[in-house]
């Protein structure tokens, strides 16, 4: 099999003939034309990984193959072969999309070399092109489950907000989608070529926050052996996904604001500033006014990040969204058993609509996607869920019991529960919990915590 398609574009009979041997030879299936007329009837018939032209060809030049090349789906890479005199016309070549161009006289190496980096540099756009379709298809606002009226007002907000540059702050409970709507909001911008970096705030000391976001030069401390990017500069034209941000010291928040209000960091260790072009999306599972108020979040950087707010309901707050969830998750992991995707049946649905859902819909989706190993038949039984959703349910999911949990009894037994779950292993259940290290600790130490034993 043919390594890959080529167009060949030249002229001159005897060095096209010439040529299209030397690339047959080299295993590439070659499509050879004399003209640019024909050349841009072959790319609207056919499709190919790589088009090899001369510039001159006569009425259509090889600028007009090329401009016909980049303007299809899945466009090939296009190499410009021109004369000495004609250096500046290659160049436009290159300003308008052309991948490279040869000088001739052009050796068969150097031909097959050029030609063996265009087809890398086309697999690699092709590959983006692909991942870019995908990322589009997962965040495409329609993608986003929303049965029920308060997450459709929360759809309707990011879709409006999307188009903007405005720094948003999401508020919600863990495990409520913050990041999943962050990365919405940055598929759909202008900003979706470049990069989405996401870190938690709240997840790792001050100091070492610090470094991550701003970098450092060598030198700057104990182990700093080289200079290093930080995620502000990683994220330069994209967008930066401060997560638990309400969970940052006094000291960082002045480091951030700065860098927020004058669009540049400093690393640490160095007095240059950096300049940076960053889109800002903060959240937090607390209310950052109710912060402010207490003093424990500055009101300048909230006002900063407060441009937009968009507040996620719980999801014990929009039950319409629990059963679309469900089978969303089934549809996602239903790789993890054999067979087709199992069902739900009627018990299932009504335990999984009666829970409180403290964890929110990372909790509804590590339910399922436990059920999907443990199921027995074709059909998630109420059996096949964790027996706290079914003793916990039916008190503070519908709120019919005599003697209701409060919503610190329902975090308590959820922490207490997914710690006994890890084996009480702290960096585990932070994780599965979706909030910081240090979050959980303070939790533990509110609600006096304490491994048994």
């Amino acid at each position: 099999m043919a390594e890959a398609r080529l167009l060949l574009v030249e002229d001159q009979e005897t060095t096209r003939e010439f040529v299209s041997m030397i690339l047959t030879d080299a295993d590439y299936e070659v499509d050879s034309v004399g003209d640019g007329a024909e050349a841009i009837a072959r790319l609207d018939q056919s499709r190919y990984d790589l088009v090899l032209s001369d510039l001159k060809l006569g009425e259509l030049s090889g600028i007009d193959v090329l401009k016909k090349a980049i303007s299809i789906p899945d466009p090939p890479a296009v190499i410009i072969i021109t004369a000495h005199g004609t250096i500046e016309n290659a160049v436009e070549a290159i300003r308008i999309g052309a991948y490279d161009y040869l000088t001739k006289p052009v050796s068969s190496d150097e031909l097959l070399h050029a030609i063996r980096r265009g087809l890398a540099h086309h697999r690699l756009e092709t590959r983006v092109r692909a991942l870019e379709s995908q990322l589009e298809r997962d965040f495409k606002f329609d993608n986003l489950i929303a049965k029920g009226p308060r997450m459709r007002q929360v759809i309707d907000t990011v879709r409006q907000v999307a188009k903007s540059d405005a720094t948003i702050l999401i508020e919600g409970e863990s495990g409520t989608g913050k990041e999943l709507v962050a990365r919405a909001v940055h598929a759909n911008s202008r900003r979706r070529g470049h990069t989405f970096v996401a870190i938690n705030c709240g997840a790792m000391p001050e100091t070492l926050l610090e470094s991550e976001l701003f970098g450092y030069v060598k030198g700057a401390f104990t182990g700093a052996g080289d200079n290093r990017k930080g995620l502000f500069e990683e994220a330069h034209q994209g967008t930066l996904f401060l997560d638990e941000i309400g969970e940052t010291s006094p000291a960082f928040q002045v480091k951030l604001l700065r860098a927020l209000q004058d669009g540049e960091i400093r690393r640490v260790g160095d007095n240059k500033p950096v300049t940076v072009d960053v889109r800002i999306i903060a959240a937090s599972n607390k209310d950052l006014k109710m912060l402010v108020d207490q003093g424990r979040f500055r009101q300048d950087l909230y006002y900063r990040v407060n441009v937009i707010r968009i507040k996620i309901p719980p999801l014990r707050e929009r039950r319409e969204d629990i059963l679309p969830l469900a089978e969303h998750f089934i549809r996602r992991h239903t790789h993890r058993r054999p067979g087709p995707p199992p069902g739900l049946s009627r018990e299932a649905i009504a335990v999984l609509e009666q829970y409180s859902w403290p964890g929110n819909v990372r909790e509804l989706e590590n339910t399922i996607e436990r059920a999907l190993v443990l199921a027995r038949s074709e059909v998630i039984a109420p059996a096949d869920l964790p027996a706290e959703l079914q003793d916990l349910g039916p008190a503070c999911g519908t709120g019919k019991s005599d003697s209701p949990l409060s919503m610190k009894d329902v975090e308590l037994q959820h922490i207490i529960r997914v710690l006994e779950m890890t084996n009480w292993n702290q960096t585990e259940t932070s994780r599965v919990l979706g909030i910081g290290y240090n979050t959980l600790w303070r939790k533990m130490k509110e609600y006096n915590i304490k491994k048994p034993g």
